[in-house]
């Protein structure tokens, strides 16, 4: 028996009572947004942006979902998180003030512009909550149709929940009935990842809904620009299923039309929890009555024709005529829940924002008490209070208004010692560190999780070998490991271009497919941002996925996914969300401009927030892959694309061994330079420090292994301050990588202290890798490179010994 067929019946009364609950919530919503657009205009908030003219389509959408679904949106569906009780009025401006107590803006902690919606998925100690218990949302981000690929996978886990046996469902599915509900204005679907996403899942048959909000409107650009036949539907009519085809089911509706509404997305949750079958939503005639932003006017670019059809078609406006023409509720009535609505957001408002403001007041008064007390004793008394008196001044103060003051004065007692047991300085500058400490993680923490869970935990297991272990071509090790890795985590999958039925170009996965089947290691098409996508959304449901992009040039399709919503997903919801995804990839040296390149230094500046791992060989690899699968961080490892047919010994004790990650490994010792370096480079910088040995140059070489986190034990200073000179070796282009590493090992680690020689880096050709042999070897750093620049450095400390070459 179906939900639908399930229900039970109600009264006409009850009937009553719902809808007219759902009018007062469309109702608080819509003086949310018109309240929340003062506040932005009056400065108590930064910027606004609002679901004013979307209220009616997303109590109809709240209605179909259910426990344990998710919500993959867009910034304007306050109605919906109200509607399914997952916000309030005074979380709604905490939002909007960017209040940073979690407890009081739970989308994001202040984090985030008001208008982007979350849940908690995780406890405050970074655990899973029960997912099936609760309606979920997935943490929103600002670029339009970036919640796209995510939602892929959000759907993706419900089939896999409901196809795949062996996997521990507690927490997180009943048996894949769960739908991925995404919205999006109608301008956004104009995106790339749209149409990518769109078409993954049609190709892939899951739960999802997917609403189009239309108001005609991409800020101020008409939809005859934005979308062929202006009209998202219509040009996508050839993805309806039918008889012979699987694809989608299109529906469309009035968005002003309650009744149709609730019936459009009843029966779009049918097909979609049943059948597993991909709904679009064209949900149109919206409107925006406070146009697009706080930014500006919509009557700049709205003629008056236009105007008054919105006015006329308000969706409020038309629930409410419905309402009355079908005695369902007065004038008088109606009337009286607007009226009641005012007073509510009135009064959720103020207590939102005296909650915002007490604690900064609190702060302001302790230090305005600080810098009057000093000033009695300070030669630059007046100076002193005329700060303290314009913190005092100052209303509704913001912490950034009580640092710079507590700052400025500490410039005004810096020279002044008392014979009192701690004199102004110490008074002061004890109070900024302390109040720096306290108030910093309210915007620094969770970039990574802060779980038992988290990678600095992980410690290394050693690979084991049989005496006399044979040697292989490293991709079996590769191969063998993830065999162990699948059969020890059911949960886990990997999926990617040419992953599934060939095992990938490279073979590392070599006969798993016929083992797992085609779920666990499956072939997808050409579409690297939603295969990220996929990941995200199924690693946010408990599963662990491994998504593969073919090679690291092809990663720049992905970067603003990877970017944008994985890195900072723990961030962006104070520890709230988590997707502990692993992306595998390969590169380094290879062919040409787009199959060789190390772009390192634009991924490790783009991607704060997500490991990056650059193994040497594929014994290495595999340990990262173990150690990840026990942590709750995302991770990008990156494989040599030259190694897999190198030889390496096959371990006994493989899906155990582990990789310690963060941590640099000294494969050479040495006493005259360290030279550092990662990847497929290091086998080249290991050749020429044997060769520079031969004229008596002692190299120590250091293999990074992550780029991310960087060297947490600080190893590489200690080997600087025996050898007093430093190389580092990269193949991206110059002040790439290499200025990273750079600064970790000169300003973090204070390295600079014991060198005798400049630092150096050696890097690749500013331009990409050309084709051939001799491209690589014109392009990026040679054997012979980096003798001669380790020569070079050695000549000019001792020319003596070492005379020039050139």
């Amino acid at each position: 028996m179906t939900e639908t067929q399930n229900k039970v019946e109600i009264t006409f009364e009850d009937f009553k009572t719902e809808v007219l609950n759902d009018y007062k919530i469309a109702t608080i919503s819509r003086e949310c947004s018109l309240l929340g657009r003062r506040e932005v205009l009056t400065g108590k908030a930064k910027f606004g942006i609002f679901g004013d003219g979307k209220e009616v389509p997303q109590l109809a959408l709240a209605k179909a979902f259910k426990n344990g679904d998710f919500r993959s949106g867009y910034y304007r569906d306050q109605t919906f998180m109200m509607a399914i009780g997952a916000m309030n009025i005074e979380q709604f401006f905490a939002g909007l003030y960017g209040h940073t107590d979690i407890n009081f803006d739970p989308m994001s902690a202040g984090r985030q512009m008001g208008g982007h919606f979350a849940t908690h998925s995780l406890d405050e100690n970074g655990n899973w909550k029960n997912l099936t218990q609760q309606k979920n949302s997935s943490a929103d981000i600002s670029p339009t149709a970036g919640q796209m690929p995510r939602l892929l996978g959000l759907a993706q886990a419900s089939k896999i929940y409901r196809t795949v046996s062996g996997i521990n469902q507690t927490n997180f599915s009943d048996k894949g009935n769960e739908i991925a509900w995404g919205t999006i204005g109608n301008a956004s679907t104009s995106e790339g990842l749209f149409f990518e996403t769109i078409n993954a899942a049609g190709v892939l048959q899951v739960p999802m809904v997917m609403s189009v909000w239309d108001d005609e409107y991409g800020i101020s650009v008409h939809a005859k620009h934005q979308t062929t036949k202006e009209n998202i539907s219509e040009i996508l009519k050839g993805f309806q299923r039918d008889e012979e085809n699987k694809g989608f089911e299109i529906l469309t509706v009035k968005g002003w039309d309650y009744p149709s509404l609730v019936a459009t997305y009843e029966k779009a949750a049918q097909v979609a929890r049943e059948e597993h079958v991909p709904v679009l939503i064209h949900v149109q005639e919206l409107t925006q009555p406070q146009g697009h932003s706080t930014s500006g006017s919509h009557e700049r670019y709205k003629n008056a024709e236009r105007l008054e059809w919105e006015e006329n078609f308000d969706c409020l406006r038309q629930m409410k005529l419905w309402l009355i023409d079908n005695n369902l509720a007065s004038t008088k009535e109606l009337d009286e829940i607007e009226n009641q609505a005012k007073k509510d957001v009135l009064e959720g408002k103020k207590a939102a924002w005296t909650a915002f403001v007490t604690p900064k007041k609190e702060e302001q008064k302790e230090l305005v008490d600080l810098l009057n007390s000093i000033a009695t004793s300070s030669e630059n008394k007046i100076f002193i209070e005329k700060i303290a008196s314009d913190l005092a001044s100052i209303k509704e103060p913001i912490r950034k208004d009580i640092l710079v003051s507590a700052r400025k004065t500490l410039r005004l007692v810096v020279d002044i010692e008392t014979h009192h047991e701690k004199s102004s300085k110490q008074l002061l500058s004890e109070w900024i560190l302390e109040y720096t400490d306290k108030i910093q993680p309210k915007f620094s923490s969770h970039l990574f999780s802060q779980s038992e869970k988290n990678i600095l935990n992980s410690k290394e297991v050693a690979p084991n070998y049989i005496d006399g272990a044979e040697e292989v071509d490293a991709r079996l090790v590769l191969r063998d490991n993830f065999d162990a890795i699948f059969t020890k985590y059911p949960e886990s999958l990997i999926f990617g271009e040419d992953a599934g039925n060939i095992g990938d170009v490279n073979q590392g996965l070599e006969g798993m497919q016929e083992k797992y089947g085609e779920l666990r290691v499956a072939d997808v098409g050409i579409r690297e941002a939603s295969i990220i996508g996929q990941g995200i959304g199924m690693a946010m449901r408990g599963l662990r996925p491994i998504a593969e992009i073919q090679y690291l040039d092809y990663l720049l399709y992905a970067i603003q996914i990877m970017s944008d919503d994985l890195a900072t997903l723990q961030y962006r919801t104070a520890g709230r969300q988590k997707s502990p995804l692993i992306i595998r990839t390969r590169g380094h040296r290879l062919e040409g401009i787009w199959h060789s390149g190390s772009p390192m230094g634009m991924i490790i500046n783009a991607i704060r927030g997500i490991h990056v791992l650059v193994p040497r060989n594929m014994t290495k690899a595999a340990g990262f892959y173990n150690t990840l699968l026990e942590k709750d961080e995302p991770a990008l490892v990156i494989e040599c694309l030259n190694g897999y047919r190198l030889k390496e010994k096959m371990p006994t004790n493989l899906g155990e061994f582990k990789t310690q990650i963060g941590v640099v490994e000294t494969i050479k010792e040495g006493k005259d330079i360290t030279l550092v370096s990662y990847g497929s480079t290091l086998r080249l910088v290991e050749i020429a420090a044997k060769e520079l040995e031969t004229v008596g140059i002692s190299c120590e070489v250091i293999d990074i292994q992550s780029l991310l986190p960087f060297d947490i034990n600080h190893d590489i200073v200690k080997s600087i301050a025996k050898t007093n000179r430093l190389l580092v070796i990269d193949e991206d282009v110059p002040g790439g990588a290499s200025a990273y590493i750079l600064q970790e090992i000169l300003e973090v680690q204070n390295a600079y202290k014991y060198l005798d020689s400049a630092p150096q880096t050696l890097a690749s050709k500013p331009h990409r890798p050309a084709y051939g042999t001799d491209g690589d070897y014109f392009s990026k750093p040679s054997i012979e490179d980096i003798y001669e620049k380790v020569y070079a450095i050695m000549s000019e400390s001792k020319p003596n010994v070492f005379p020039s070459l050139y």
